[in-house]
């Protein structure tokens, strides 16, 4: 496999090196918690000013995560060779 190809991951210890090593922070849409543990997850990084983020801990991600049958979908860098940002949540 090629460095450029996505990969998918279940592993809590790859996601989170991964996102951390990208200097991001585990994150949900701000109002669609709803009182339980169901939030949209994103992922926050430094320099993001899309969205409105709520950073969540490592734990509740992955309770959420979990719970909702997700798998991270993920590149380790783009084709030409930089450091990628790319990731997406999927169904398993």
């Amino acid at each position: 496999m090629k460095s450029h190809e996505s990969k998918q991951t279940t592993d809590h210890d790859t996601i989170k090196k991964w996102v951390e090593a990208r200097q991001g922070r585990p994150a949900m849409v701000e109002a669609t918690d709803q009182g339980k543990d169901g939030g949209v997850l994103r992922i926050k990084f430094q320099d993001h000013t899309k969205e409105t983020l709520e950073e969540i801990s490592w734990d509740r991600f992955f309770r959420i995560f979990d719970e909702n049958n997700l798998q991270f979908l993920y590149q380790e860098n783009t084709r030409e060779g930089n450091e990628s940002r790319f990731f997406k949540f999927t169904k398993k």
